[in-house]
């Protein structure tokens, strides 16, 4: 579990670092109302969340920075997943059945804030799989800009896992409506 979430922050770090900050804080509208960079920022919050909350053993991905340096800055970002990427490596296996609260507003006509247990390992997944959507938007985006990444950037590994399995790259894939599950 350790490892595939310093993957997933090893493309981040990545993408980081070829990005321009020009292309990082660009809204191109009217198709998209964030820029990358807001989307980083929106993935390093979720896990500075689940850091502040691990160590609290309450989590709460409401209470989020919003804007600042890490949303125009590729280089700030870069910082932050490195502490991040510091933090996941001194976890041990042993931390991630810890019990953590997790609390959560889930309405959005009126305030309406959840709390339920929940463990590292699953908020781990979480945030994870939450970084891994929103690197499929930045891979839009970046799409628009005309800007290479690499085709695995925003790519859920049970997609990489079905593309595998049937020998095909990510571009050249025909996925046909029927389900199919990669396990």
């Amino acid at each position: 579990m350790l490892n595939s979430q310093l993957e997933i922050l090893a493309q981040g770090h990545a993408y980081l670092e070829g990005v321009t900050k020009e292309d990082y804080s660009q809204v191109i509208t009217p198709n998209f109302i964030s820029s990358a960079g807001a989307h980083m920022r929106h993935i390093i919050d979720h896990y500075q969340s689940l850091m502040t909350g691990f160590s609290t053993q309450k989590v709460d991905y409401d209470c989020r920075l919003r804007g600042g340096d890490i949303e125009n800055s590729p280089t700030a970002a870069i910082k932050k997943i490195a502490e991040i990427t510091t933090w996941i490596e001194q976890l041990s296996p042993d931390d991630f059945n810890k019990p953590l609260s997790l609390s959560s507003e889930v309405s959005i006509k009126s305030k309406n804030v959840q709390t339920v247990t929940t463990s590292l390992a699953r908020e781990l997944i979480f945030v994870g799989s939450h970084a891994v959507h929103h690197y499929a938007m930045i891979s839009q985006i970046s799409f628009a800009q005309k800007s290479q990444l690499d085709q695995s950037f925003g790519l859920a590994p049970s997609t990489a896992t079905f593309l595998r399995e049937n020998s095909q790259p990510a571009s050249t894939t025909k996925i046909d409506a029927k389900l199919k599950c990669a396990r």
